[in-house]
């Protein structure tokens, strides 16, 4: 892709719209694929200036890339400009992205996976907790996507499966826990208003952020 459309101020670059309509029409077995700086677009692109199908459009085509074999997964967006969007998408994009599968299982699974690599080693080291997270609107029986996050000697995997009882679970709609996982929204205030529920050990839950260390928009 030529360095002129990485940059969204640089005169005769595209606009966002234009980009977020130059991946739709990108095949992945091209040239262009293996070319893309999906960092660069994420960078360019302002959730508050686009259409509400224009984000979901955005990560539809780089799922559907890298589905096809592309290097342009969401995990080539740096947690800086993945936070960026996430906490500027309005209501309605949020929504957007949930109501659609696919796309809302690649969110939802980067999210998640990040969480590795944001866990605040000094403050777990001798830390033996279980999280099991309920998002709401989800794709198992009984309407909810499920997460584990093992926090442990320091490191914290995730994984889809109950593999131990959870020191807490919580539930939350996914719109809220995007705010939350960036810096857009207070878990004790989501807790106070009803949006957040808690199962198990609530000051646990209640300093289960502090944890991470997580990247702001």
């Amino acid at each position: 892709m030529p360095e002129s459309r990485h940059t969204g101020g640089v005169s005769g670059a595209p606009e966002p719209r234009e980009l977020v309509a130059m991946l739709e029409r990108t095949d992945a077995a091209g040239v262009a694929a293996s070319n893309i700086d999906v960092d660069a677009i994420g960078r360019a692109m302002d959730p508050g200036k686009l259409g509400k199908e224009d984000l979901i459009s955005l990560l539809r085509s780089l799922v559907r890339l890298a589905g096809a074999g592309a290097e342009v997964g969401l995990h080539r967006i740096a947690p800086k400009t993945f936070a960026r969007l996430i906490a500027d998408a309005r209501t309605d994009q949020v929504q957007a992205i949930m109501a659609e599968p696919g796309v809302r299982a690649a969110v939802l699974d980067e999210v998640f996976r990040r969480m590795g690599d944001h866990l605040r080693e000094d403050r777990t080291r001798d830390l033996h907790a279980v999280v099991h997270w309920r998002l709401t609107g989800g794709a198992d029986d009984d309407g909810y996507d499920r997460y584990e996050t093992v926090i442990k000697g320091g490191t914290c995997t995730v994984g889809r499966h109950r593999t131990e009882d959870p020191r807490v679970t919580i539930t939350l709609a996914p719109a809220d826990f995007l705010k939350l996982v960036s810096s857009n929204a207070s878990a004790p205030v989501l807790f106070m208003t009803g949006k957040l529920k808690v199962r198990g050990d609530l000051a646990f839950a209640a300093g289960l952020i502090s944890l991470f260390d997580l990247p702001r928009p």
